[in-house]
């Protein structure tokens, strides 16, 4: 029996060309983090003085922020690094941990900020109403730049969309907080601050979902939610030289970084490495997919197996 068990492993691959580069997206990730880190400091002064839940509600996200930037960016720097020792696929799976953190903190953070809510509309504080507006509108300003900066980067990579879904669930509360402000300088409804408390706090609950459910899915080894398993599996199979398909596995790596296995079965005598080529080729060309490992085996090798043996997958 021919067998071409395997080809030679190659990690590189050419990935999608989305107009931006690791560098252009770190350098517009600390940017961010310098605006952040401005604001959250000078919103921390104006909650205590102001004695708003909202605004402190907001720095305390804004601290998260803050920290999922830098995260992101640690990220970032270490995806960049290259294969090498026992990490054979370098560090592409950090963006994906930084996603977990990410949301993860998002979770935390919108936990403890309704059960303060709660507490203050039992027993609402005297809130300085001004204080909140002008604070806002000044959250506002520094959320749209840090937003228009992210929003730029490559967010398929899911540490940059891990800071993007915190910036832009940031801009949400300082508009609800800016709400919150002019109903208590207009009419002296005090709840409205943890009222607006609660809507940030929802706002958190569904960045973090979709940040846990994105990232869980790749570290499940489940196949990319845009790629069809039995499409790619049918294609496969239809080549006129196949007999069968099986052991199909197809899993993310990372940003742009989908991977493949299987076994495929052969017609007697056909060449084993010449279909493998030919079905790599359909691989990328059809579904993107660049980094594969297919297992390519004359059928008449397992009609020879004995009872004892069993065809190694």
């Amino acid at each position: 029996m021919r067998r071409d068990a395997g080809h030679p492993h190659s990690h590189g691959h050419p990935g999608h060309d989305h107009g931006v580069s690791a560098t252009t997206d770190i350098r517009r990730l600390a940017v961010a983090f310098g605006l952040i880190v401005t604001m959250m400091a000078a919103e921390v002064v104006a909650g205590i003085l102001a004695h708003s839940l909202a605004l402190l509600s907001d720095a305390a996200h804004m601290l998260t922020d803050a920290a999922a930037l830098a995260l992101s960016l640690l990220a970032l720097r270490l995806s960049a690094r290259p294969a090498g020792g026992s990490m054979t696929y370098g560090f592409k799976r950090a963006e994906i941990l930084s996603a977990q953190v990410n949301g993860g903190s998002l979770l935390v953070l919108a936990g403890l900020i309704v059960y303060e809510a709660v507490h203050r509309l039992v027993s609402p504080p005297a809130v300085s109403g001004w204080t909140v507006v002008v604070v806002a509108l000044a959250g506002i300003a520094v959320n749209l730049l840090a937003t228009w900066q992210l929003g730029r980067a490559n967010r398929d990579n899911m540490a940059v969309e891990g800071s993007f879904q915190h910036i832009v669930t940031d801009l949400y509360a300082f508009v609800g907080t800016l709400l919150a402000g002019i109903v208590v300088v207009t009419t002296g409804f005090a709840r409205a601050d943890p009222i607006a408390s609660l809507l940030v706090a929802a706002l958190m609950l569904r960045a973090a979902y979709g940040l846990l459910r994105d990232s869980g899915r790749v570290l499940l080894e489940m196949a990319p939610e845009e790629m069809d398993v039995e499409a790619i599996g049918a294609a496969l199979s239809t080549h006129p030289r196949v007999t069968s398909v099986h052991d199909l596995h197809v899993w993310t790596i990372g940003t742009d970084f989908p991977a493949l296995s299987a076994h495929v079965l052969v017609h007697r005598g056909d060449d084993c490495h010449g279909i493998r080529v030919e079905l790599e080729r359909l691989l990328a060309d059809r579904f993107g997919i660049d980094h594969t490992t297919l297992q390519v085996d004359h059928e008449r090798g397992l009609i020879q197996l004995g009872a004892a043996e069993h065809p190694r997958h």
